[in-house]
C-alpha cells in the first residue's frame, strides 16, 4: 500500500468498523487509528497491503500488526482485511490472507491471530477453510 492509498483506507477501516460496530463514532475510530499507527503506512511494526486484480485495478487491502495487541509472542495480529463488495467471491480474499500469511512469516511470526464479528459468516467460512480456529469468544446479550 502506498501513502496515497492510506488515506481512503484509513476511512475505509473506520467505516468497516462502524458497520459492525453502531456504537462507535467515527472520529473517535479514526483516532484510534491515528493512534496505533501515527506515521501511516511507514508506522514500524506495521504493514499495509493492497490486492490487485490481474487488470492491475485495486480490489482489496489488509492491515497486518507484526507485533499482537496484548503481547503474544511470535503472533501477529490481522487488524483488518476487506475486500471490495463487488469483487467478492473471485478468490481475492483468500489470496490477500495468503498475502498476509506470508509476509507475516518473513517478519518471523509463527502465528497469526484475528477478530471476526459473529454476523460475518463469509469472513468466517474464509477463515475456517484456511485453518483458523476459535481460541477465544465473546458473546452478548442485549437487555
Amino acid at each position: 500500500m502506498t501513502a496515497q492509498e492510506f488515506p481512503a483506507f484509513r476511512e475505509l477501516n473506520a467505516a468497516l468498523w462502524m458497520e459492525s460496530q453502531p456504537d462507535a463514532g467515527r472520529d473517535q475510530v479514526l483516532r484510534d487509528i491515528d493512534t496505533i499507527v501515527p506515521d501511516g503506512v511507514t508506522t514500524p511494526g506495521h504493514v499495509f497491503l493492497t490486492a490487485v486484480s490481474a487488470a492491475g485495478e485495486p480490489v482489496g487491502s489488509a492491515w497486518l500488526g507484526l507485533r499482537h495487541p496484548r503481547g503474544h509472542e511470535g503472533c501477529a495480529f490481522l487488524m483488518l482485511i476487506a475486500v471490495d463488495e463487488a469483487q467478492r467471491g473471485r478468490g481475492y480474499g483468500r489470496a490477500l490472507l495468503s498475502a498476509v500469511e506470508r509476509v507475516a512469516r518473513e517478519h518471523g511470526a509463527t502465528a497469526l491471530e484475528l477478530n471476526v464479528f459473529g454476523g460475518n459468516t463469509a469472513a468466517i467460512s474464509l477463515y475456517a477453510a484456511t485453518g483458523y480456529t476459535v481460541v477465544t469468544q465473546q458473546m452478548r446479550k442485549p437487555l
